[in-house]
């Protein structure tokens, strides 16, 4: 199978993104910040769903919502709603970095010191993808093949369902 020569390996998009740190003296800092906040909205979605589902309390719903609207306002600051899947594809790229971060953690403090550092690093790329796509170096076409080219992560299942889940 040949390799299509104008996607980029994982340390190309890092030293990408470093160069336009560099040249353009463009602050990620901020927008670090602003994504891990936006990784920790998605999380609180999801309990504010599993506590509604397990106690049948509406307020955790009415909660959600309330977060998910936040996280939308937030999520807008960095990818433009208009681009394809981007925006759709930007939320998964977030959500999956936490909850990576969240597993290593996990296996971390069980002594899995191995397994941790497996998660960490496909919690970084994955990162690195969303920044790609945020800073406009790689488009929504290449994550996916990016992401297959990494083994054994594929994600051909999760881009599959990006397209039953993009509308907020």
């Amino acid at each position: 199978m040949s390799q299509d020569p104008k996607l980029m390996s994982f340390e190309e998009l890092q030293k990408k993104i470093s160069a336009l740190k560099e040249n353009r003296g463009v602050d990620l800092s901020t927008e670090e910040d602003l994504s891990v906040a936006v990784m920790n909205l998605i999380s609180l979605e999801e309990h504010f769903f599993f506590s509604g589902a397990k106690t049948g309390k509406s307020e955790y719903y009415d909660m959600l919502n309330e977060v998910r609207e936040m996280r939308k306002v937030l999520l807008a600051r960095m990818i433009d709603k208009t681009e394809a899947e981007s925006w759709c594809i930007s939320k998964h790229l977030l959500g999956t970095t936490m909850r990576l971060m969240e597993v290593g953690t996990k296996l971390q403090g069980d002594g899995k010191i191995e397994d941790a550092k497996l998660m960490f690093t496909y919690a970084y790329k994955i990162f690195n993808l969303f920044f790609g796509l945020r800073l406009k170096i790689i488009n929504t076409s290449d994550i996916k093949s990016s992401l297959e080219k990494e083994k054994p992560m594929t994600y051909d299942d999760i881009m599959s369902k990006l397209v039953d889940c993009c509308k907020e």
